[in-house]
């Protein structure tokens, strides 16, 4: 029954918490987790539900975790390019023998009016800048560092929590993205020229990318790494549905 399950999701996403809010009210286990890394400082919290924050040492670490815990389901809905966390997840679940599912949301389509150039990393990225751009980088603040190599450019960027140093000089916005109208609005007081960011894929903040097309910007879309390994699902509904069955 749902309710002798102990269930641990790893989160980070919408998705993950979305998913955890829903399976307290319609799943009801005995024990429901949403692990959260703990890379901003007031990460979200869905009411009602048990949360942790950090890490679990790797792959043998979340194995002897599961095991202590007598975790039964394992959700990994961790970011699309976290890819080195699902392998863990799935190793760990494995050792456990622990049942184990990907939300592993879909990414981005290209559509009539968007100007895209994909790329398979951070350097590509950086280096299909044209010299003296305006980029606004939409990477959080793990993933800029490459671009400390292009002085010619003219960055912007945004971060949810006030950066510490950056390796570089840039104009910084605080918060999360917005809706397509402040995007739009954001990104014309700026100056944009071009807006670069990986495909995550999902509707939070999908905004950037139609203030993009709207704008005529051109986007440097960075390609997700490999998926997951299976099971995987693409949805909040359909790992409901797992978890339920």
């Amino acid at each position: 029954m749902p309710s002798e399950r102990r269930v641990l999701i790893l989160g980070g996403t919408a998705e993950a918490t979305r998913l955890a809010e829903q399976a307290r009210q319609d799943v009801a286990p005995q024990r429901l987790v949403l692990s959260l890394a703990g890379r901003t400082l007031a990460p979200d919290r869905p009411e009602g539900v048990e949360t942790r924050i950090g890490g679990f040492g790797g792959a043998a670490g979340l194995a002897d975790w599961l095991a202590t815990e007598r975790i039964t389901h394992l959700v990994d809905a961790t970011h699309p390019f976290a890819p080195g966390i699902s392998r863990n997840a799935a190793a760990a679940a494995a050792a456990a023998g622990v049942a184990r599912l990907t939300l592993h949301r879909p990414g981005w389509e290209e559509t009539a009016g968007d100007r895209w150039q994909c790329v398979d990393c951070l350097g590509a990225a950086r280096d299909a800048l044209p010299e003296g751009a305006r980029p606004f980088l939409a990477l959080g603040r793990q993933h800029i560092a490459p671009f400390r190599h292009r002085a010619d450019l003219r960055i912007a960027l945004r971060m949810v929590d006030p950066p510490e140093d950056l390796p570089f000089a840039a104009d910084v916005v605080l918060g999360k993205p917005g809706d397509r109208g402040s995007e739009i609005a954001l990104f014309e007081r700026l100056g944009v020229s071009h807006l670069v960011c990986r495909n995550s894929g999902g509707a939070a903040s999908y905004a950037k990318i139609e203030a993009a097309r709207l704008l005529g910007l051109p986007v440097i879309l960075i390609d997700r790494p490999a998926p997951p390994p299976p099971p995987v699902v693409g949805s909040v509904e359909a790992a409901l549905a797992w978890l339920a069955g």
